[in-house]
């Protein structure tokens, strides 16, 4: 019998077509959702697992430290921080540093690239997964239904990131599975030129494939029907007709890898070479290319040393046109989805970000972040808007109608707003918390704003509408509530409170809700550009500008934890909302001097 052979390509799989620079066109077989669900369950699995242990571990922690003091705090601020890590930041560490494959992915053999077949970027993981958010609204049904009626599986994470899911190229993969045997150490001995025609013998070959999967009947039904075809140009056969066939078939193999295997085609002169004899005699090189490529896109292409990017480029190029060859000359599919696979992988080490690809962490925070702020003022003005109508709305309301607050605002803000004077009088602040807990207060606050700031992005896929609705909800709750303390006379109170952190907390906010319309904007009006690319990029920018968010709510949150929740001096307090208001002056000043300086700098890097 034939030895074992690698699985044919699925008929019915979805495939993304990606043109190299080469002009040659690489099929990517684009993952199904049935197998992107089956990831996402392992990788629920294994992050219940993370949080199961978390848990036991902070619980025996807290056994251990005994009361209240600097190490439990400490504890509970390692809780917070890594719960909100594990949530929001799993899937993006592990596709933007393992070649898009979280460990769910890796067990389906599944994995995210960009649309241009390249490795995913850091910033379209981050793209892809924040918006994860909106895609599992319902229980997840969003996104699955946008996975199974988009042509390319995408869910809106990925519409947005620019990314589709693909079956992985194992690191195992060798032509071996697909042609039977090792290549020959030597050359062929000639038996002759072939007999069968290329479609006898791809039948006689997918016959012997299927041989053991057939049943009884139908085995001998197709067996004799062969026969039939093929004995009587083959009077000398064996008696048995399983053996001629496996005979017949082996001699025509030796026949198409030997050097008479060509024949004339159409066409005055012309000639083809038989797909068997052009892989026989070029999988050895093949093997060779795609070692060195799965090595150099794993560790980066500096690590092949200055001498050898020269001949690994050229050997890319001689592999790419065997490509381009294999499908002129009929070869096995199965052997041209092995050639696509290692042409990818060699079209990825040339051609995608490069491992060894130094991130200058200082210019993007000082220069880019602040500069896509600043380019996309107009939207971050508009959340401003959004924000403060309502604002201005629920204070009026609920001065003039105080009974109003009793049916909008939470039990807990009215009865802080009862007390307010008593504590005022006391010398007691807004929120104030022993000096012990500031550090787990300032923890929970930030985590709590960033989170904000990522469904404002987030939900800027949903035409805006839910950003939208979370700039005027908190507008109007963060007015009612001024309001209500304004009735009891403790608006300066609470002001003293809000007055430290809340410059840069509040620009973080109409900076992430900035992000959310602009990529609106994109979806609804996308201009001279297609809808997709519009979306594409208006991502690519909004993502900065939630860097920029989180790193304004990390630093207000700061002050929130540690300042304004403290019995500090409102004075100090109000100098550092002014140093704050100074602060973040400068900062964007910086994005604009390095926008002014180069205008395409927003848009210049994936």
């Amino acid at each position: 019998m034939p030895a074992p052979r690698a699985p044919t390509v699925p008929q019915f799989s979805r495939r993304l077509a990606i043109e190299t620079p080469e002009h040659l066109v690489l099929q990517l077989e684009l993952a199904g959702m049935g197998s992107r669900i089956a990831a996402a369950a392992c990788d629920s699995v294994l992050l219940a697992a993370l949080y199961t242990a978390l848990g036991i571990a902070v619980s025996t922690l807290s056994a251990r430290s005994g009361p209240p003091g600097p190490w439990s705090t400490l504890v509970a601020v390692l809780v917070v921080v890594a719960a909100f890590l594990l949530f929001w930041c799993y899937f993006l560490l592990f596709e933007a540093l393992n070649h898009g494959r979280t460990p769910g992915k890796m067990l389906l053999g599944i994995r995210v690239v960009m649309d241009t077949g390249h490795a995913i970027t850091f910033a379209a993981a981050s793209v892809r997964n924040l918006v994860r958010v909106v895609d599992a609204l319902p229980f997840g049904l969003l996104g699955i239904g946008f996975m199974l009626f988009h042509p390319q599986n995408k869910r809106l994470g990925d519409i947005v990131a620019g990314t589709v899911v693909t079956r992985d190229r194992p690191d195992d993969l060798q032509l071996r599975g697909a042609q039977g045997e090792p290549a020959p150490a030597t050359e062929l001995i000639e038996t002759g030129s072939p007999e069968l025609s290329d479609e006898e013998f791809r039948l006689l070959d997918q016959y012997l494939e299927r041989l053991e999967h057939l049943e009884g009947p139908l085995r001998h039904r197709f067996t004799a029907e062969l026969v039939a075809r093929f004995a009587p140009r083959f009077p000398a056969r064996e008696p048995d007709a399983e053996t001629f066939l496996l005979h017949l078939h082996s001699a025509e193999l030796t026949k198409r890898r030997g050097r008479l295997a060509t024949r004339p085609t159409q066409g005055i002169g012309r000639t083809t070479v038989a797909a068997e004899r052009f892989v026989v005699r070029k999988r050895d090189a093949w093997e060779a290319f795609r070692a060195s490529a799965v090595e150099a896109e794993k560790l980066g292409l500096k690590r092949l040393g200055a001498a050898a990017i020269p001949t690994f480029a050229a050997r890319y190029r001689e592999v790419a046109a065997d490509l381009a060859r294999a499908r002129t000359y009929g070869v096995d599919p199965r052997v041209i989805e092995y050639l696509e696979r290692v042409v990818s992988a060699g079209h990825n080490t040339l051609y995608g970000r490069h491992i060894g690809h130094r991130l200058r962490v200082g210019r993007l925070v000082l220069r880019e972040l602040p500069a896509a702020v600043v380019a996309a003022r107009a939207y971050v003005l508009t959340a401003l808007l959004v924000f403060a109508v309502p604002a201005a709305t629920g204070y009026i309301l609920v001065r003039e109608r105080p009974a109003v607050a009793d049916e909008v605002l939470p039990d807990e803000m009215i009865a802080r707003a009862r007390a307010g004077a008593e504590h005022r009088a006391q010398g007691i602040g807004y929120a104030q918390a022993p000096s012990l807990y500031l550090p787990l207060v300032a923890s929970r606050i930030i985590t709590n704003n960033v989170q904000v700031a990522f469904f404002g992005f987030a939900f800027g896929i949903t035409a805006g509408i839910g950003t939208l609705l979370l700039l005027a909800f908190n507008g109007l709750f963060f007015g009612a509530v001024l309001g209500l303390f304004a009735n009891y006379g403790l608006a300066g109170w609470l002001l003293t409170f809000v007055a430290g952190h809340g410059v840069l907390e509040l620009s973080a906010i109409f900076i992430a809700g900035g992000a959310g319309l602009l990529v609106a904007r994109a979806l609804l009006a996308p201009g001279d550009l297609t809808r997709r690319d519009a979306v594409v990029l208006a991502g690519r920018r909004a993502v900065r500008m939630v860097g920029a968010s989180v790193l304004l709510l990390c630093l207000a949150g700061t002050i929130e934890g540690l300042l304004s929740a403290s019995d500090a001096p409102a004075v100090w307090k109000l100098a550092t909302s002014a140093a704050s208001a100074v602060l973040l002056a400068l900062y964007l000043a910086s994005g604009w001097m390095y926008l002014k300086r180069d205008p395409s700098s927003v848009n210049s890097r994936p």
